[in-house]
C-alpha cells in the first residue's frame, strides 16, 4: 500500500531545478530556494495533492472548492444550455484570479455536462493529476507553441464542450485602477464559427492583490520575457481562500451571430465585452 512517504512529489522545486539546470542547480543560494517553495506553497499543495490522489476530473475540481472554501454566487445558471439537446458548445470567461476561477468554472461546467467539457490550459497544469484529464495543453514558450492550432483543432472538433479563457494570462490592473482582462484572442470565434458551436460569456468576479498587479506591471515596464507574475498565483490562491466570488452566466450567443460585419478580433472583443456587462 501506497504510502504519504512513497507518494513522489507533484510539486518539487529541487527536481525543477536539477531538471532545468542540471549540475549548476548546486549553485543556487539555499534561500532563494527556500524563497521559491513558500511563495508557491510547495507543502501544502502536495499535501492536499496526496490526500485527493484517488480523484480526477469534476470530482478533484469539487474538491478544491472545497479544499479552498469557495462560495461560489451563480447567477444565470438557467442560461447552460440542457445537457441532451445534442450539441456543442464554447464557454469563455474572463480571468481575474489566474487558476482558482478556473477550477471554479470548471466544477460548475463539469457538473452540469457530467464532465464532458475540455480547457485550453498552459501544460504546466498538466503536472496536476488530477486535472489533466479533462486538458488541453498549452505551451506558448515551448515546442507546443507550434502545435497549437492543431491541438486547439483537436479540441474543438472533439466531442466535448470547451472552457476558454481568451486573454490567455490573468486580468491586470490598468492605469486607471481598473482590474481587466488583456485582449481576447480571436481562436474562439473563428473556431467556433468553424464548429458551429454558439458561445456561452461568463464573468467571474474577483480579485488578486494589489502585489501582485504591482509585480505584473514591473514585469511589463522592464519588458522580462518570463512571466515573473506567475509564481505568485499560488499564493494568491491562498489569500483568496474563505472567499465569496459571483459567478454571472449570460446566454448562449448563436455562432451565426459571428458574421462578416466583423472580423474575428473585433468579434472577440465584442464578445468580451458582453462578459463584462453580466
Amino acid at each position: 500500500m501506497e504510502t504519504k512517504q512513497d507518494y513522489q512529489k507533484t510539486i518539487d522545486i529541487d527536481a525543477v531545478l536539477r531538471e532545468k539546470m542540471g549540475k549548476k542547480a548546486r549553485w543556487v543560494p539555499r534561500p532563494a530556494v527556500s524563497w521559491l517553495k513558500k511563495t508557491i506553497h510547495q507543502d501544502e499543495v502536495n499535501d492536499f495533492l496526496w490526500e485527493s490522489r484517488e480523484l480526477t476530473g469534476t470530482p478533484w475540481l469539487k474538491a478544491c472548492v472545497e479544499y479552498l472554501q469557495m462560495t461560489l454566487q451563480v447567477e444565470g445558471a438557467e442560461n447552460l444550455p440542457p445537457k441532451d439537446d445534442g450539441r456543442l458548445y464554447t464557454f469563455v470567461s474572463n480571468h481575474p484570479l489566474g487558476g482558482i476561477d478556473g477550477v471554479a468554472l470548471g466544477s460548475i461546467i463539469g457538473e452540469h455536462y457530467d464532465g464532458n467539457f475540455r480547457y485550453l490550459v498552459n501544460d504546466l497544469l498538466m503536472n496536476l493529476p488530477g486535472l489533466a484529464p479533462l486538458c488541453i495543453p498549452i505551451n506558448k514558450t515551448g515546442k507546443q507553441s507550434r502545435d497549437f492550432p492543431a491541438m486547439v483543432e483537436a479540441g474543438f472538433k472533439s466531442d466535448h464542450h470547451m472552457l476558454m479563457f481568451p486573454a490567455g494570462l490573468c486580468s491586470r490592473k490598468g492605469g486607471d485602477g481598473q482590474i481587466c482582462d488583456l485582449e481576447w484572442k480571436k481562436t474562439f470565434v473563428a473556431k467556433s464559427v468553424e464548429t458551429q458551436r454558439d458561445i456561452v460569456p461568463i464573468h467571474f468576479g474577483g480579485q488578486n492583490s494589489e502585489k501582485f498587479y504591482n509585480i505584473a506591471n514591473w514585469c511589463k515596464r522592464l519588458n522580462l520575457k518570463f512571466n515573473v507574475a506567475m509564481l505568485f498565483l499560488v499564493d494568491e490562491m491562498y489569500k483568496n481562500v474563505g472567499k465569496t466570488f459571483r459567478v454571472a452566466i449570460g446566454k448562449p450567443i448563436p455562432w451565426q451571430t459571428f458574421d462578416k460585419s466583423k472580423s474575428p478580433a473585433q468579434w472577440a472583443q465584442w464578445v468580451k465585452e458582453q462578459a463584462y456587462l453580466l
